[in-house]
């Protein structure tokens, strides 16, 4: 049987690593927000032929409101792993309707291989960005209070506690990563994380539905012991189901890079990996043993009490 209590300072080190990275990232370099939080402009077609950055560079002088503006050249590949037509990104700032439909005619003009229905346009407001932020942190609030009333109802408030600092603990990580790597944070990336919410709560709960059932079976205050059997008993649940999981996001994360070229989608899918790899490991080695620690301080506290 694997000692994962007489391991959990070193989980707790790890952890702690990992958020002060985090929060360090996001303090100096903060978060690539996108256009749907930000407000502005993208525009994505199919260029139909091999360029250059300074190729499209030239194009974009005449439109000094881009200046400043992110441009990324993507490609694909077809089923046989061939590359396939270029294609450019270009995020910016908010663009009047006449001045898009004059960039996309010069590009057509330039490039001529440019398809006239490999267009994607979309123009996002401030207001609108402000409104889908705020949307975005409501719905973690509630996911969060809805999820420590269930837990509370359904086990104990220490339960709950522990659960939640783990759910946290897992957002905090991911969303460190996204700073360090400067990925962009989008809608989809929203959904992502409470996909991950719940993956991440199902894990430790079965873990902790565990540990209510083996202490009925054991003496009062062996919860190290009730612990780690716990742990033990549902590791290969979790190793398996992670792997599972894993494997349909590794072959979605292959699809939307080599045949779709989705930037929105591979960061849905990128956040969901990340997600499942921080939900596992918190759910062993963060969930269980912080509650073991509640548990420790409660029995002090009760035996205080006593004395006094």
């Amino acid at each position: 049987m694997i000692n994962f209590i007489g391991n959990r300072r070193k989980a707790y080190l790890l952890s702690l690593i990992l958020i002060t990275a985090g929060i360090i990232s996001l303090a100096v370099f903060g978060l690539n927000l996108g256009i749907d939080f930000t407000g502005g402009t993208v525009l994505q077609f199919n260029l139909g032929e091999e360029v250059s950055m300074q190729e499209i560079e030239e194009a974009l002088k005449p439109y000094d409101e881009l200046e400043g503006a992110a441009v990324q050249i993507i490609q694909g590949r077809d089923l046989d792993g061939e590359p396939t037509d270029e294609g450019l990104i270009i995020r910016g700032p908010i663009m009047p309707e006449e001045r898009r439909d004059a960039l996309v005619n010069d590009f057509r003009d330039r490039f001529p291989g440019m398809g006239a229905d490999d267009l994607r346009v979309e123009s996002v407001g401030a207001v609108i960005g402000a409104e889908l932020t705020r949307q975005a942190l409501l719905s973690l609030f509630v996911a969060i209070l809805a999820m420590v009333a269930y837990i509370t109802f359904r086990f104990e408030f220490k339960f709950a506690v522990a659960t939640i600092t783990a759910l946290l603990h897992n957002i905090v990580v991911v969303l460190g990563i996204f700073s360090i790597l400067q990925m962009e944070i989008n809608v989809p990336f929203v959904a992502a994380i409470l996909t991950v919410f719940g993956y991440s709560v199902n894990d430790t709960i079965v873990i902790m539905d565990r540990i209510r059932e083996n202490i009925k079976h054991r003496k009062k205050g062996d919860y190290v012991e009730v612990v780690n059997q716990s742990i033990n008993q549902n590791l290969m649940r979790s190793i398996n189901t992670s792997l599972t999981t894993l494997l349909v996001l590794g072959a979605l994360l292959f699809g939307f890079h080599y045949f779709i070229g989705s930037l929105d989608l591979i960061v849905f899918v990128v956040a969901l990996i990340l997600g499942v790899f921080v939900g596992t490991y918190s759910s062993i080695f963060i969930a269980s043993p912080l509650w073991l620690n509640l548990q420790d301080v409660n029995l002090s506290l009760n035996r205080h009490r006593k004395a006094a």
